[in-house]
């Protein structure tokens, strides 16, 4: 079934909503048995955002090398802005269900269902089956994918960045991640500080933290530790987090992705010892940007491969027809 799946995925057909239905339930059973943080061996390709971009996602493929010959850890945002979220979504599916110990799937801030609801995943999914019970298939198993993933202990991968309530990974392992990532009560420009005193490190301010992980972002010119960001959830933290946290953990780099990178690659602070990968090229068909995969091999050397958008991922269009309810 998974190789009809592949063959149907890699000519851009979405599956039908039967099919779907199936290769969500084979997913959950593979990632229910996942930790919050996988353990991964190197050699692997670090990947940032796809957001829909298919055809992008296509020449990642070709640039790291088709699953098996090559293994991939996925930051996550997988879906939303661009124009075949859908077939994005189901191609990493269906090769995770064949090649499962060759794919990591990580959850970025947008596998959630309050965000792809309101940045085109939910639209183009009606769109194209007719009814939104794929998107309920798909947006319950998001809740099920792991939130970070360490490669020989050196290298931990996550979609935003750090939390101040996980000061080591295994507070990460710990957390409850089977739910809809939880909202944030903060007031913006708040520290750490007076947010801390203010929640009295309550249950819910722990269970925030995973949120945190999806959506936090590093700032190279910060002063202070830890600020509350501007994006309505998460932190924006400094050097100093970083330092910190790798020495506690024994890690070399943190690799994470969420922000747009224009030259598709960047390393913060002086010790570069964090780094954000993009992997959507042209995001959004009219950033310009370029895009980057992160390869690291058996000894954790690293190598930035850089590619551009596919000329086919300009012919990309939004779906305008609904599909009939009852085809």
């Amino acid at each position: 079934m998974e190789d009809k799946w592949l063959s149907e995925l890699k000519k851009a057909k979405c599956l039908p909503e039967g099919d779907l239905k199936q290769l969500c339930q084979k997913a959950k059973e593979i990632f229910i048995e996942e930790s919050n943080v996988q353990n991964v061996n190197a050699p692997v390709i670090i990947c940032g955002d796809i957001h829909g971009q298919l055809y992008d996602l296509f020449e990642l493929f070709k640039k790291g090398g088709e699953i098996p010959n090559s293994s991939y850890v996925f930051l996550g945002d997988y879906v939303d802005r661009g124009y075949n979220s859908v077939e994005v979504i189901e191609l990493l599916l269906a090769l995770k269900i064949k090649y499962p110990n060759h794919l990591t799937l990580l959850r970025g801030n947008h596998e959630s269902r309050k965000i792809c609801i309101s940045y085109g995943f939910f639209d183009e999914v009606n769109k194209k089956y007719g009814n939104p019970n794929p998107w309920n298939y798909l947006t319950d198993l998001f809740d099920y994918l792991p939130l970070a993933a360490v490669i020989e202990g050196k290298i931990l991968c996550v979609h935003g960045g750090l939390s101040p309530f996980y000061p080591v990974i295994d507070l990460i392992r710990l957390t409850q991640r089977k739910m809809e990532p939880p909202e944030y009560k903060k007031s913006g420009g708040d520290s750490f500080d007076k947010y801390y005193h203010g929640c009295g490190f309550s249950s819910s301010c722990k269970e925030e933290a995973m949120t945190d992980l999806l959506w936090s972002d590093p700032d190279d010119n910060l002063g202070q530790d830890w600020i509350v960001s501007g994006r309505g959830a998460g932190w924006i933290f400094g050097w100093k987090v970083v330092d910190d946290f790798n020495h506690i953990n024994g890690l070399e780099l943190v690799s994470r992705a969420h922000q747009l990178v224009m030259e598709g690659f960047k390393y913060h602070f002086k010790k570069k010892n964090l780094c954000t990968v993009w992997s959507a090229p042209n995001y959004c068909y009219r950033c310009g940007n370029k895009a980057s995969i992160l390869k690291i091999d058996q000894s954790l050397s690293r190598t930035i491969e850089y590619f551009d958008f596919s000329e086919k991922s300009l012919e990309s269009q939004t779906p305008k027809t609904l599909v009939p309810y009852f085809l």
